[in-house]
């Protein structure tokens, strides 16, 4: 009777390897969830954070190179390094695509529709982490470009936001806004938009969506499906959002 080879001991994994830059870049990632500099405000300088870490200058700045790269943090010649914010011109839109076609700057004017508190759907609380029963607020909205002197709806965007994250989002609060909805997500819940992942896909205008768009029923659509996130790679808006492209194209940049 041969004899029984035991089972080899699995090997240990070496733990992984992260340059020194990504550690301090993860550091700053963490001041910034925690709220220790704000949206707009100014970090320490490039000798003040090595100093605090006790690392090289030239470590640190490699980690603001890449959260610049990002549009986490904002480089200022002669000023410094600030935190991104959806008030700045640059940044305000930049997850906004929709240019028109005969190349002027974009001037969508937004009309709510809805905005109400309530249990988030199955879809919406797996794609935005909530657990089974939690409260999201949806908002309803139409997105108009000038056409001669008229305003002619070219998107049709619902939203889900986390109902603990926003609490006290009425429709309201967002008539009484004038600025980006993002810069009131920063500014009024401390809530910052920091990257997003999109997924598009054409469709056909139904009923209820091509009455508000006012096309007809069938016109080609663009759907657009957005998860943006903030710190901590945490969900924070689930955005679906229909886009009439007759006088519109979607643009993005590829690097």
């Amino acid at each position: 009777m041969s004899a029984v080879t035991a089972p080899a001991a699995p090997v240990p994994q070496a733990p992984a390897f992260s340059p020194l830059y990504q550690q301090i870049k993860a550091l700053l990632l963490k001041g910034l969830e925690g709220g220790e500099w704000l949206p707009g405000q100014a970090i320490p300088s490039e000798v003040e954070l090595a100093a605090r870490f006790r690392v090289s200058q030239g470590t640190v700045r490699k980690a603001i190179d890449e959260l610049a790269t990002e549009n986490v943090l904002v480089r200022r010649q002669g000023k410094g390094t600030f935190v991104a914010t959806h008030a700045e011109q640059a940044t305000q839109f930049r997850f906004l695509r929709l240019l028109p076609d005969d190349g002027s700057p974009p001037a969508l004017q937004r009309r709510l529709l809805e905005c109400r508190r309530m249990r988030a759907p199955t879809e919406v609380a797996r794609l935005l982490a909530l657990g089974v029963g939690e409260a999201a607020v949806q908002v309803r909205r139409l997105l108009l470009a000038p056409q001669g002197d008229d305003l002619q709806p070219v998107v049709l965007d619902d939203l889900w936001l986390p109902g603990t994250l926003f609490k006290g989002l009425t429709m309201e609060r967002l008539q009484a806004w004038r600025g980006p909805m993002y810069r009131l997500f920063e500014a009024q819940f401390a809530v910052h938009m920091i990257r997003a992942e999109e997924k598009l896909r054409a469709v056909a205008a139904q009923a209820d969506d091509a009455a508000l768009l006012a096309v007809p029923v069938g016109t080609p659509l663009l759907s657009v499906e957005r998860l943006a996130y903030t710190y901590g790679d945490r969900p924070v808006e689930l955005r679906r959002g229909l886009y009439h492209t007759a006088a519109h194209h979607y643009r993005n940049e590829l690097s």
